[in-house]
């Protein structure tokens, strides 16, 4: 087939062993092999590949199959057509379904978000595991709004209504780039009016609480110990690596923080030996709350329902009956500390510097002049709080007085 040279016009070349079969070369130098033959009275021509990907014992091969179909009353020809046009078709669905276009909007546009992550998450989480498979085109206004409801009904109202606005920005993006006439999610409101939260776990709340995070242990118990000693945010305490700690001080670089201002975080006594008793995997990134060594632990929503779980066990077998425990939250945590520490007699800007608020207190013309780290204030603080929570474990704590609205 080498010494076949190409010459100003395109040849075809019959293979001398199987009648019908033929190399065709183009001007360009371009071989392949085509099987001619009659159908129904008339004369078919079916392309079989390239050569060289396709020698000549395949070519044959190819061929010979295609005549037994003739003889079997089948049209090669028209089925490879059918099937490549099948093929397009499947490719023009999948390009529309809901899991692709979720992917493409994460790396279009959310990867240049700061919140991106969190927003590809949610989407993962509640719309890409319900509509995944579906075509864009398919989903409704109702739709949209039986799945917000759905979620409202399991006691997720926060979720549903920042779910609400990812879908609706999710949509518009579909709108822009021309893959939907419409968004579907115009018009649909909130699901419920979203009130202030201020719930704040009980003394007996922290001693099951904690105890449910012993009995847990990695990966929740150790996060949830974490969380509520130190006060900050869950996925500042998730994403935690070793490059972070420097002895007894957890540093917090701006763009690891809510509010992008660095930040220090003293790490008391109990949080240090929390972090020491816990069995690391490998991990580059140096992670101390992970389960596979490469990423942040996730799923959080099904680690607080563990530790909610034992934490109910734990309080039906202290008072010899079912406890019903007011559903709590990991940031309710944060919420706790700093309840904790205004308890202790903590001034309000120091506990709003171990929490890096830039709100309160610590907003304005303070923000801008007090330059003062209050590293000292806030490691007494965080080390009292801690007393404070090992004292509520052991049943200490009944003459610690209560200030302001704590419980």
């Amino acid at each position: 087939m080498e010494a076949i040279k190409p010459s100003r016009n395109r040849h075809e070349y019959p293979d001398p062993a199987l009648a019908g079969l033929y190399l065709v070369v183009q001007p360009s130098g371009a071989k392949s092999w085509a099987l001619r033959y009659r159908y129904g009275g008339k004369p078919k021509k079916l392309t079989l590949g390239k050569w060289p990907i396709m020698g000549i014992a395949a070519a044959r091969a190819a061929a010979s199959d295609a005549i037994e179909a003739v003889e079997h009353g089948d049209d090669p020809s028209a089925a490879k057509k059918k099937a490549k046009a099948a093929k397009i078709e499947a490719q023009l669905s999948e390009r529309d379904k809901i899991k692709t276009l979720v992917e493409q909007y994460a790396k279009r546009h959310l990867a240049g978000l700061k919140s991106g992550d969190t927003v590809k998450r949610e989407l993962d989480r509640h719309v890409v595991a319900k509509w995944g498979g579906r075509d864009v085109h398919d989903i409704a206004k109702r739709d949209v709004i039986d799945l917000l409801d759905g979620i409202a009904d399991s006691g997720r109202v926060v979720t549903a209504n920042r779910l609400r606005a990812y879908l609706n920005k999710f949509f518009n993006w579909c709108v822009e780039r021309d893959i939907l006439d419409a968004n579907p999610a115009t018009g649909v409101k909130p699901v419920a009016k979203e009130t202030s939260r201020d719930r704040v776990l009980s003394d007996d709340e922290i001693r099951w609480f904690w105890n449910a995070c012993d009995d847990l242990g990695q990966p929740w118990g150790s996060l949830g110990k974490v969380l509520l000693l130190t006060g900050q945010r869950l996925g500042e305490v998730a994403g935690m690596t070793d490059s972070e700690i420097n002895d007894d001080t957890w540093h917090l670089a701006s763009d690891r923080t809510k509010n992008g201002r660095s930040h220090d975080v003293p790490l008391s006594e109990a949080t240090r030996d929390v972090l020491a008793g816990m069995e690391r995997i490998d991990s580059g990134p140096g992670y101390y709350h992970t389960t596979t060594g490469a990423t942040p632990l996730s799923g959080y929503y099904k680690g607080r329902d563990h530790i909610a779980e034992r934490m109910e066990e734990i309080a039906a077998k202290e008072t010899g009956k079912a406890v019903e425990i007011p559903r709590w939250t990991f940031h309710d945590l944060r919420r706790t500390a700093a309840t904790g520490m205004a308890r202790l007699g903590i001034p309000v800007r120091v506990t709003e510097a171990v929490l890096n608020h830039v709100s309160g207190t610590g907003g304005g013309i303070v923000a801008v002049y007090q330059r003062h780290d209050y590293a000292d204030e806030k490691r007494k603080a965080l080390d009292a709080w801690a007393r404070l929570v090992a004292d509520l474990v052991e049943g200490k704590a009944d003459n610690v007085v209560r200030i302001g609205g704590a419980s």
